[in-house]
């Protein structure tokens, strides 16, 4: 049985998720009518339109991974009995449980999203990898995940 405290708990974490993943589906889908490029990317200076929305979508993405990494998974964690531990640990069960598809991956998205976080982006293909490969990842899991 799970304590009151936590249910309650992972029932408001499941209500951020589900605002925090609306959000981010209509930013992309704002941002993705076309392709973004590495060409597009360099507009970001001079189309302040295009910079709002690759803005909205960097911080929402990286919110909700933030979100899920966190905070949800280690409650979940809680509310099955699995020890906790490191994040990678976490993750690790997280990628056995078949919640995330690779650790790798996760860490990686990671990676490039505390980059642009903290604003230490001046290579646009980091901005590209990023912004691209975050895009691609959320297709392919609404589409294998239902």
């Amino acid at each position: 049985m799970i304590d009151e405290n936590l249910r309650v708990r992972l029932q408001f974490l499941s209500r951020v998720v589900e605002r925090e993943s609306q959000l981010l589906l209509r930013t992309t889908k704002r941002l993705f009518v076309e392709p973004f490029s590495i060409e597009k990317a360099k507009q970001l200076e001079s189309d302040d339109d295009l910079s709002e929305k690759v803005d909205a979508f960097v911080t929402r993405c990286s919110r909700l991974q933030g979100t899920l990494g966190d905070n949800l998974l280690p409650h979940l964690l809680l509310a099955l009995s699995e020890r906790q531990s490191t994040q990678i640990y976490n993750l690790d069960i997280a990628e056995r449980l078949g919640w995330i598809s690779s650790v790798d991956e996760w860490l990686a998205i990671r990676k490039l999203r505390n980059q642009m976080v903290h604003g230490y982006i001046e290579d646009l293909v980091v901005l590209y990898r990023f912004t691209y490969g975050s895009h691609v990842r959320c297709v392919w899991e609404k589409r294998h995940r239902g």
